[in-house]
Parts: structure tokens; C-alpha cells; sequence
């Protein structure tokens, strides 16, 4: 009896599973991106990258129209920062105490079709890190409402951290387009863009793709050879700033 039960019970999980596996992955996301490599010059202030994505019923079951959320997530290199927090001590601001949040993105850009609040429960933002604060910091980090808020401030300031609540358009109700900021204070290296799509408070289909941002030019060449000269690199400056010197002496002397 008990034997007749568990086959029961396995045979009713059999059946159920693939309705579940249906669900979860009813859609199928088809990104292009404008261009996958940025090209960092001397005269570089920043750039912009059009992502257009398409939302696919991959299994041919989507009987009418879906309202559909869009979060965009543009990651950076990752880093470690450090905050600190300064005391005046006898009448001098010292440094008293601080955070380090290894692994935080030099840059960080969070685009969306509407604020990420909307797209559903706290917990569905907490752990699809949707927003600015979920995506940048754990939730242990964001408790530690202090330090990890002057992270927050000091990077938007610097324009590496962005964010932007309606960004992504919808230009069908399955095709949507959004422009990715590329700032001129952008770091060097790969970047990662995730692309995630949500109905009714339940993530429907996600994609990655990637990015490079590089110097070129005279500044790549002079990175290239501080990175794998590091010794004839310096002794060149070195040199340099010796010739240098002595011309602006002679020039100054002849005056």
C-alpha cells in the first residue's frame, strides 16, 4: 500500500514537472547590441551603445499579449572600494573608521521601463538585484546604511554608478530598445550587460552579453609599455623629465 503511494506520488511529480519547466522558461530573449567594443582616445567624453532585444514565445503557448518589465544591468570590472568615515580629534579630521567592499563594479549602470519597485515584491528586487543599491551591494552591505549610502553617493557623483527608471522602451509589446551610457571616466576592460525580462512578478527570461573597453592610440601604447616595461617605462620618464628640465633651464636662463 505504502510502495503504491510513492509510485502515486512520482508518477503525479513526472507529469507536473514539465507544466513547471514550461513556465520557467516560456520566453526567449534576441539581443543585438550596436557595437561590442569601445575605443577609449585622448579626446574620448563618453559614448552611448543601443541594445534592441526582442521577446520570443519559445514554445509557441503565449495565447495573448503579455505586459512585460525590462531591467538592463551594465557591470564594470570589478574592484575593491574602500569608505571611510573621518573624526575630528583635537581639532584635526582624521580617518576613524572604514568599510572594504571587495568585488563592488567600477561601473555600474541600472536601466529599466519603470521603477523596480513596481516590478514586484522586495524580495523579488533582492534577489534579481534590481536597482541601483540591490546591484552594487549585497544586502548585508546596504543594512550598513552608513557607509554603504557614502558608496552610493560617491560613485554617482563620479558618474560611474547611474541609474534610470525609464530607459528602456517598448517599441512593440515584445521588441524594446534602451541606450547604455559609456561616461568618459569609463575604466578599461571587459564589462558584462545582463538583460532580464519579467511578467507578473516572475522572471520570464534572461540573457547576457558582453563588452570590451580598451585605449588606442599613443595613451594604449604608453599603458601598454607601463604594464610590461615597468622598468624601461620608468627609466624612459625618468630620461624625459631630465631633458626636460634642462631645457626649460636653458630657456629660462637665455630670458
Amino acid at each position: 500500500m505504502k510502495r503504491r503511494k510513492v509510485n502515486a506520488i512520482l508518477a503525479i511529480a513526472l507529469m507536473v514537472a514539465p507544466l513547471f519547466a514550461q513556465i520557467a522558461y516560456a520566453e526567449r530573449l534576441v539581443t543585438s547590441l550596436s557595437t561590442h567594443r569601445v575605443l577609449i582616445s585622448s579626446n574620448f567624453t563618453g559614448t552611448s551603445l543601443v541594445l534592441f532585444a526582442s521577446i520570443e514565445d519559445s514554445d509557441g503557448t503565449r495565447d495573448k499579449p503579455k505586459k512585460y518589465d525590462v531591467a538592463v544591468t551594465v557591470r564594470g570590472p570589478a574592484t575593491t572600494f574602500i569608505t571611510r568615515r573621518k573624526e575630528r580629534i583635537l581639532g584635526l579630521w582624521v580617518n576613524f573608521e572604514s568599510r572594504r567592499y571587495p568585488d563592488t563594479p567600477s561601473y555600474l549602470a541600472v536601466l529599466t521601463n519603470r521603477p523596480p519597485a513596481e516590478f514586484g515584491t522586495l524580495e523579488l528586487q533582492t534577489k534579481h538585484k534590481l536597482g541601483l543599491s540591490f546591484a552594487a551591494l549585497p544586502p548585508s552591505i546596504i543594512a550598513d546604511e552608513e557607509f554603504g549610502t557614502a558608496l552610493l553617493r560617491v560613485k554617482k557623483a563620479d558618474g560611474l554608478f547611474h541609474e534610470e527608471t525609464n530607459a528602456v522602451t517598448f517599441l512593440t509589446p515584445t521588441l524594446f530598445r534602451a541606450t547604455l551610457p559609456i561616461p568618459g571616466t569609463a575604466p578599461t576592460g571587459p564589462y558584462e550587460i545582463d538583460v532580464q525580462v519579467f511578467t507578473n512578478g516572475v522572471l520570464a527570461a534572461q540573457q547576457s552579453t558582453a563588452i570590451e573597453v580598451v585605449k588606442t592610440g599613443f595613451e594604449a601604447f604608453v599603458a601598454q609599455a607601463a604594464r610590461d616595461n615597468r622598468l624601461d617605462y620608468g627609466l624612459g620618464v625618468a630620461f624625459l623629465a631630465f631633458v626636460v628640465g634642462i631645457a626649460a633651464g636653458l630657456v629660462f636662463r637665455r630670458n
